[in-house]
């Protein structure tokens, strides 16, 4: 596993503040929507605050929190769904960024119980993968934690049913750039279901973008359906 490299609070805070303001310009969060952490030592994380849109928030409104959800920085309160960025820190000592957001086309899949998890685009096999769907669970919920923490392991983000998607990585940009490429994957599934030309690849084909993996850097990520189901 390559080394882990915490960004400063300070660059923690920038990136937090310009992942959020490009989640809103996007239309991936609507009102208060959304939250964003990024982690800055082995036992400290900063969180977006809870009830504040995410393209109009200042450094100053950001919380900074311990492993165990204790504030120790700021004077908001941290996200409704910081157990959940939490669980995922916990599962995934790799992982130092998480970005939640309710994408539209995303959200239209997860609503409808869909993972994706096909192999339709050749740079989603190799650097996105597999996006599964975690099960139904309330909120900022125990529950919801618990059922997304186990795929950090794995996978490169979720959907979350009847809910929206989270994705992560090593920083908060990489995170925001997976949740991108969530959305951009949904989008192609949904318009090639529509015009009838769903056409996954063959086995073989999979298996040759995840040759790539290693030169490109990228681990884990599951393996996507193939034309056959493979």
């Amino acid at each position: 596993m390559a080394e882990i490299r915490y960004l400063t609070d300070e660059q923690a805070r920038r990136d937090i503040i310009e992942a959020g303001r490009r989640l809103y310009q996007k239309g991936f969060v609507a009102a208060n929507d959304g939250n964003i952490s990024a982690r800055v030592s082995e036992t400290e994380i900063w969180c977006t605050p809870s009830g504040v849109s995410k393209g109009f928030m200042s450094e100053d409104m950001l919380v900074k929190l311990d492993m165990s959800g204790n504030v120790l920085d700021g004077a908001m309160r941290p996200s409704s769904e910081i157990k959940m960025h939490l669980a995922i820190y916990r599962a995934a000592p790799h992982i130092c960024g998480v970005v939640h957001a309710h994408p539209p086309v995303s959200a239209m899949f997860a609503a409808a119980g869909q993972p994706l998890d096909a192999a339709l685009l050749q740079e989603a096999v190799v650097s996105l993968g597999v996006i599964p769907l975690a099960p139904f669970a309330i909120p900022g919920s125990e529950e919801l934690a618990e059922g997304v923490a186990p795929l950090a392991r794995e996978y490169n983000g979720a959907l979350l049913e009847h809910h929206g998607a989270v994705a992560w990585g090593r920083d908060v940009m990489q995170a925001l750039f997976r949740m991108e490429s969530i959305e951009y994957c949904a989008t192609v599934a949904m318009y090639a279901r529509m015009a009838g030309l769903w056409r996954p690849m063959t086995k073989a084909q999979i298996d040759a973008l995840l040759t790539l993996r290693p030169l490109w850097g990228v681990a884990g990520g599951g393996i996507p359906r193939g034309r056959d189901g493979d």
